[in-house]
């Protein structure tokens, strides 16, 4: 009989308590986000007052628009490169493990230490602090989330395919641009999407990074919260869960999306 964490004793219960724990501050903050009050522990009345205001406060406008910004530049270049890197690790040549240990190393360094690093490295070379700053940052830690919705969706594709294409004459570049890249239309698509998440939610980096008039929303938040809690910030909080919340169940349903049958 094959063992079952079921019969751990009290396994549901702690399963249970965990995600409590882990969702429970989530909904309260979502649900005082509504809070009429501008004490945000203290509950008043049911009130979008708050998110109204956040629509018209322009700090949080310019914040929102820094965030947009480096995250749609660091997509588009993680993307890019990750896609490279995926085909270009396709096949088996010495080193391919070291190098793909090296692209994914962001997922398994500490970023604190990732984001020191990086602004020891930027004031060696000149590069001040600023949106150029982050979005370069934020491209080297976003390429691994883009690079393996990528290199999965590759390891699955029939290789028939591209096989084919050659045999049908066709050179190596447009069997690429024919048949490779429309069945990895989905992957790429996933990989984007989180990479555009991790860099939009992003806090270490960008607080280290950031300058005069580059603040992100993350770093707005913590800005805020130094002079107390407010729904304004409950609100704030909740927008961009929500967002993370969308935007990564869209990676996943894209990602199942046409999945090659392997033979």
């Amino acid at each position: 009989m094959k063992p079952s964490l079921r019969r751990i004793p009290l396994s549901r219960e702690i399963s249970f308590a965990v995600i409590a724990y882990l969702y429970l501050p989530v909904i309260v903050l979502a649900a005082y986000s509504f809070n009429a009050n501008r004490t945000a522990t203290v509950w008043t009345e049911f009130s979008f007052n708050w998110y109204l205001r956040i629509l018209h406060n322009p700090s949080i406008q310019a914040a929102a628009l820094n965030s947009l910004i480096v995250a749609t530049a660091a997509t588009v270049a993680s993307t890019i490169i990750g896609l490279l890197a995926a085909v270009g690790t396709q096949k088996r040549f010495k080193g391919r493990s070291t190098l793909e240990g090296l692209i994914n190393s962001p997922l398994i360094l500490p970023e604190i230490v990732v984001a020191v690093a990086t602004l020891i490295l930027f004031v060696s070379v000149g590069i001040g602090v600023g949106l150029l700053s982050i979005t370069i940052a934020h491209i080297a830690f976003c390429i691994p989330f883009a690079y393996l919705p990528i290199k999965a969706r590759l390891a699955e594709m029939d290789k028939h395919y591209n096989e084919a294409a050659l045999d049908l004459y066709a050179n190596r570049f447009d069997a690429f641009r024919l048949i490779t890249l429309p069945l990895l239309w989905p992957g790429i698509l996933s990989g984007a999407t989180l990479a555009f998440v991790i860099s939009l939610d992003d806090f270490i980096t960008s607080f280290f990074l950031s300058g005069p008039g580059a603040t992100t929303l993350p770093v707005y938040i913590f800005s805020s919260i130094k002079a107390g809690i407010t729904p304004e910030v409950n609100a704030i909080s909740t927008v961009m869960v929500l967002v993370s919340i969308v935007l990564v169940a869209l990676s996943f349903a894209i990602n199942r999306i046409g999945k090659p049958i392997r033979r």
